[in-house]
Parts: C-alpha cells; sequence; structure tokens
C-alpha cells in the first residue's frame, strides 16, 4: 500500500461541515490562554455589605408551611427582650479642625469602617476613597503586582539618573588614572586631551591612547583597587533604593452634617475639641457657626442664637431625611449642587439625583412685615436663568434635578435672652421638607 506524503503529518479535526473546528490549539480557546489576565475586581458587595456602622440583629425567616419557625421567632424577641444586645461595638473618634472647617478622623482602623459601612466622609488627599496610602505604594514600587504606568515611567528615570553617575564616576576615574601616569596635568581634563587628538573617544563613550589600542579603563591601577572601590560606592549611592515603609499622611475628612448624624442620630462617633468631646447640642452651635464666611471663633458658640435659616440647619435637616430614607448622601460640589444621592453607594452606581435646596418662608411669622417679607424674598427667589443653568449641567452628567423645599420655622433659638438649653428633637421637629422633581419639557420626547 502505498502512503500519501502527508501520511506522518498530524491530522486536524473537522468539523461535519468540512471545515476546521476550533480547538483548544488553533481555536479562540488558545488564544483566550495566551491573554494576560485581568485584575480580580473587589467584591464590593462584600466589603459594603452593612450600609450603616451599626450591628443589625435580624429575626429568623418566616415560612408559612413550617410552624416550627414561629417557635424561633418567639424565642428571638423574648431573649432580645429581656437580654437586649448592643448594636454600638465600637465608638470612633473625631477631632475638629478649624483651619479646615471640618471633622478629621485619623486611625486607619476606623477611616475604613466608616467609609466601608455608609460610605462617610472623603480622604483629604484623594477624590473619595481614602486610597492614597495604596496609590503612593503603587508609584514607590512597593506593591510590583499592581505597577501601574507611572511606576515604569518612574524606574525608568532612575534608570537614566543611574547611567548618567555611572558614566561620571568612570570619568572621574579615568582623569586620575592619566593623571598618576602623567599623561594628565592637574589643570587639564579628559575633554582637550580628546580635542589634541592624543586620547581618541569611541562612539560606546570609552577612551583609548593614540599610541596604543587599549582601553584606558583597562589598565591596572596599582594602588590595589582603591580607585575601584571609590567608584564602587558612587555606583552604589546613585541606584535607586525602595523604602518598603510608607507613612500614611491621610485622613478621613467629614463634614459638619455628617459629623452630626454619626454623633446625634447613631451615636457611634465622639468629636474631640481640644480636650473636650462635643455634645449634639454644641455640636449644633459649632456648625451653624462654622457654615458662614466669615467663621466665628469657637470660643462664643455660647453667645450667639441660632438662626433658623442658618446654611447648616438647611443642608442637615435635607441630609437627615435623605439617610433616614436609606440614600447615600454625598456632597455635590462637583455637579454644582448641594448634594447628590446615591442608591446603594459610589462603588456601585452612580448618583441618579442631584438636589438643589432652597428655603422657603411660608410661616406667617416671615411676612408679619414688610420689611420681613421683602428679606425673605430675596433669600428664596431664584430666577429662571439660574434654574436653566442648574438643569442644563445636571442633564450632561445624566442626573435628575430635585428641589428641596425647606420650611423655614420661625426663630426658636432663644439662648441670647435666656439661659437654656436647645432641644435637638424638638428643633428638627419644626422643619418640614417638600420635594420637586425637575425636567427639561423636549416636544421629542414628551408629546401625548
Amino acid at each position: 500500500m502505498v502512503g500519501s506524503p502527508n501520511a506522518d503529518a498530524p491530522s486536524v479535526p473537522t468539523a461535519a461541515n468540512g471545515e476546521p473546528s476550533k480547538t483548544k490549539e488553533n481555536g479562540p480557546v488558545a488564544a483566550a490562554q495566551g491573554r494576560k489576565p485581568r485584575q480580580k475586581r473587589p467584591n464590593y458587595n462584600e466589603i459594603h455589605s452593612k450600609p450603616l456602622p451599626l450591628v443589625v440583629y435580624p429575626l429568623p425567616a418566616f415560612i408559612p408551611h413550617n410552624p416550627i419557625s414561629l417557635v424561633r421567632i418567639a424565642i428571638t424577641l423574648l431573649s432580645q427582650s429581656f437580654w437586649p444586645p448592643s448594636s454600638h461595638h465600637v465608638t470612633h473618634k473625631a477631632y475638629f479642625s478649624e483651619e479646615t472647617q471640618s471633622i478629621h478622623v485619623t486611625d486607619p482602623k476606623a477611616i475604613r469602617a466608616l467609609w466601608e459601612q455608609g460610605f462617610w466622609g472623603s480622604g483629604s488627599l484623594s477624590r473619595s476613597e481614602p486610597q492614597w496610602l495604596v496609590q503612593e505604594k503603587r508609584k514607590r514600587g512597593v506593591q510590583a503586582i499592581t505597577t501601574a504606568e507611572e511606576v515604569t515611567r518612574k524606574r525608568r528615570e532612575e534608570r537614566r539618573q543611574f547611567k548618567l553617575e555611572r558614566a561620571k564616576a568612570q570619568r572621574e576615574a579615568i582623569e586620575q588614572q592619566l593623571r598618576e601616569e602623567g599623561k594628565l596635568d592637574a589643570e587639564t581634563n579628559l575633554e582637550e586631551l580628546v580635542e589634541n587628538g592624543s586620547v581618541t573617544e569611541s562612539p560606546r563613550g570609552t577612551y583609548y591612547p593614540s599610541d596604543t589600542g587599549v582601553p584606558i579603563g583597562e589598565v591596572a591601577v596599582p594602588t590595589g583597587g582603591s580607585l575601584m572601590d571609590q567608584v564602587e560606592d558612587k555606583l552604589a549611592d546613585a541606584a535607586p533604593v525602595i523604602d518598603p515603609e510608607v507613612r500614611d499622611e491621610e485622613h478621613l475628612q467629614l463634614t459638619f452634617e455628617e459629623a452630626f448624624f454619626l454623633t446625634y442620630v447613631l451615636g457611634i462617633l465622639d468629636i474631640y475639641h481640644g480636650d473636650n468631646i462635643l455634645d449634639s447640642r454644641s455640636l449644633l452651635r459649632l456648625g451653624c457657626t462654622q457654615s458662614d464666611f466669615p467663621t466665628e471663633p469657637s470660643s462664643s458658640l455660647v453667645r450667639h442664637s441660632i438662626e433658623p435659616d442658618n446654611h447648616f440647619m438647611l443642608k442637615y435637616v435635607v441630609f437627615h431625611h435623605f439617610r433616614s430614607l436609606g440614600w447615600v448622601v454625598r456632597p455635590g460640589i462637583k455637579f454644582a449642587c448641594d448634594y447628590l444621592l446615591y442608591l446603594r453607594g459610589p462603588a456601585f452606581t452612580h448618583a441618579e439625583f442631584a438636589i438643589m435646596i432652597i428655603p422657603a418662608y411660608s410661616d406667617p411669622y416671615w411676612s408679619a412685615t414688610s420689611a420681613r417679607a421683602e428679606a425673605c424674598k430675596a433669600k428664596s427667589q431664584r430666577d429662571w436663568w439660574w434654574l436653566h443653568r442648574l438643569n442644563r449641567v445636571q442633564t450632561q452628567v445624566h442626573k435628575t434635578l430635585l428641589l428641596i423645599y425647606v420650611e423655614v420655622p420661625p426663630p426658636w433659638d432663644g439662648c441670647a435672652k435666656e439661659d437654656k438649653e436647645v432641644d435637638v428633637g424638638d428643633v428638627l421637629k419644626r422643619y418640614h421638607v417638600r420635594e420637586f422633581v425637575w425636567r427639561r419639557w423636549s416636544p421629542n420626547r414628551n408629546r401625548d
């Protein structure tokens, strides 16, 4: 039997239509195996599993066709009624800074806990999440697994500086060797010998005498190699040194609204002003005095009464309202608004709503006199150009504009006349919030 010329060649698998089938050797599987594996993303559902920095004890699930589930629920209710578990396992510490007019959290564990459990605050050296330490380690090459493009650029620069220092050290060694041999005066350098023709420089930077073909750098040094030891010391000093220990210089920066909510509502934050811990009343006055410009010194917190339309009061009422509804409220200065509303947080989705706060003076107290009515009208009135500009910005960033009208109550703080404390709960009950969704009307999209 006569064999074909390709009898010894390996056969290629074919499909039913006669075309070569896509196997691991010649198909997309081989191409996929040759690709560089992508870096695994963090599991944000596990990292941000808690919406608030509290410990919650849920009841067992109720199963209609299983009567034992009712017994489990009853036992859990009775046990938690007689021995109530604590939801505040950790109380974090923060410090008030008059320079930045904000609250600082410096403990790394508290920073991670507050960010991962509700997205509170922002990193002082980062855009949002405190990631300065990780980025700094990447820049210095400590974390080689996740080296970015800037690390490669930095290493190239260090390598270039190393070569320059090495060439300089070799040049100094050659000049000293020529001076010891009497071929170079003390006032003459190597460039003058090259110009005179007594020394030839190769394209690679090696110097040769004109009478011999032996490189100058390969001539033995009669001093036992002390000159080369100096060269090696200079090269070692020029080598890049990477310090694995990077000090974390970033802190978490909380706004007054976030700090007051964590202190008054949740009770998991202690704010220090000097050596004293601020209670909710003192923190309320501190936020009101620091919200206006120019700010008043912290020593005068109890001397002036709080205006009902104070900027901090209006912002906190709105912040408290949406945080209580389950929204993640973040500052919206980047999008020319007061707040941004996230359904779960910045790590999951973009913000859906942009909030703009407008004070409303509908109480009869504000229209009792003409002067008071004119002053309130100037504070709350907005023109159409302002509204169109704001809505135009939010449309470009794909967010829905939400106008929040806060009903301002009559003056409630009488501490300047009477020596009494402010009831924070009673004060917050005086404010009311009205929500209005504003969308641009387009004839092509809003036809009947």
